[in-house]
């Protein structure tokens, strides 16, 4: 099984925003956001929230995350 990690902060950070304006604007609770941002490689995932936060960070679920291991 893969794992993903998501690149939440870094496109948060280009845009001036913090974890937490990033789950403010995305309606995702805060601690799911800090999760994903922090987490080196997760096998799940809520998708709604990723799409959420990819749709507020105005780009596509493939450029939020980056594959970790196949």
């Amino acid at each position: 099984m893969g794992l993903v990690r998501f690149r939440i902060r870094e496109l948060a950070e280009e845009k001036g925003w913090t974890l937490k304006d990033v789950a403010d604007r995305a309606e995702v609770p805060y601690s799911t956001v800090r999760h994903y941002a922090r987490s080196e490689g997760l096998a799940t995932v809520d998708i709604t929230s990723i799409q959420k936060i990819a749709r507020t960070l105005d780009v596509l679920i493939e450029e939020l995350m980056d594959v970790v291991k196949e």
